[in-house]
């Protein structure tokens, strides 16, 4: 009996503490609400496509002569500088030709030149002098031609680079036009790759290019668009080539494949993004709570543009990116409270369960 006295009064007194440790008569307790920042709606998209490297030029080198191909004075993987000799014909033929014709030009413009003087002094007639002229112009034409195809007989680099390949050998008869060498620059290669045709009709929102390579771990390569193909190739593809800068060492190889990322600004005029539980209903309008810096909130109009599924509405006049509203608890406030905002999880309370 004495132990039930006991204990009921420790519960009186407990109960007395309880009572005496409430809010202070008169105090306020502020609605707790969550607090978000405005975001921007449609930020920067990116895609990826494989791509691979190629030579900024690639030239199949061909004779614009026919005949039997002498000598080739470059190996494959040789470095050449631009206009040194890559390959040449035996241009005994065309030699022989060529001084023919210089021989018969001689002759001609010589005699051409006496009808001439002669027809100043009143001695030759307008005939002999048309003659003359026009049979001085036909074998000039005919030189010119005979030593054009004498230097056709041999191959020089066009640009300062590599001999890629060699297609023939000496001693091979080959025609005009048949390539003999492959040969790429040495300036800064390109990348190309290929995009669908629901990429390349939003082409204008392109905003920039990356490019990460294998043995370049986390590095990523800015490039410049070059050229896009108008057309589709059969697979139905369009064609980008993208430049590499040029101070980028060492440079990638032709031939060597990549991974390109295509960065998309938005299209469209700027929006921005809130949940969609922070809107609410004034008669007519549609609504939102901003949150000043002392914590009282005002309501503000906005227009609505579309709901997305993912729970944000998307705003297109109202509000502007870095605003702080409020999220929930938005049909219990009223204009000009103050709030408390909902303190955010700690990383020491690991699902706010605390």
């Amino acid at each position: 009996m004495k132990r039930r006295n006991q204990f009921m009064g420790m519960v009186c007194l407990l109960a007395c503490c309880c009572g005496c440790s409430g809010r202070p008569e008169g105090a306020v307790r502020l609605p707790i609400v969550r607090i978000d920042t405005v975001g921007v709606y449609g930020t920067p998209r990116t895609v990826q496509f494989p791509g691979c490297v190629r030579a900024a030029q690639e030239v199949n080198a061909a004779f614009k002569v026919g005949g039997t191909l002498r000598t080739i004075f470059a190996e494959e993987g040789e470095f050449v500088r631009r206009g040194a000799l890559l390959a040449a014909l035996d241009a005994r033929d065309y030699r022989l030709q060529a001084e023919a014709a210089e021989a018969e030009y001689k002759r001609v413009k010589a005699e051409a030149e006496r009808v001439m003087a002669l027809y100043a002094d009143g001695a030759a007639t307008p005939d002999a002098y048309d003659k003359a002229r026009y049979g001085l112009r036909q074998i000039t034409a005919k030189y010119e031609n005979s030593r054009n195809q004498l230097a056709d007989t041999e191959i020089r680099m066009p640009f300062d680079g590599y001999v890629q390949k060699r297609l023939f050998d000496p001693s091979t008869v080959v025609g005009a036009g048949m390539p003999v060498l492959t040969v790429v620059s040495a300036e800064a290669p390109e990348i190309e790759i290929n995009i669908p045709g629901s990429e390349y009709v939003r082409r204008s929102e392109f905003d920039g290019f990356e490019a990460a390579f294998d043995f370049w771990p986390g590095k990523r390569i800015p490039l410049r668009l070059r050229s896009i193909s108008p057309k589709a190739n059969a697979n139905q593809l369009y064609t980008l080539r993208l430049g590499v800068p040029a101070d980028l060492r060492p440079l990638p190889s032709p031939g060597m494949n990549t991974m390109v990322t295509i960065v998309c600004r938005p299209s469209g005029p700027a929006q921005v993004a809130v949940p969609a539980v922070a809107l609410f209903d004034d008669g007519d309008r549609t609504c939102v709570w901003i949150c000043r810096e002392d914590s009282t909130v005002v309501s503000r109009e906005v227009r609505v543009e579309r709901l997305q599924t993912g729970g944000e509405a998307v705003v297109g006049a109202g509000l502007a990116a870095g605003e702080r509203i409020v999220t929930s608890g938005v049909h219990r406030l009223r204009e000009g409270e103050k709030v408390a905002p909902l303190p955010g999880v700690t990383k020491t309370n690991v699902g706010g369960l605390l």
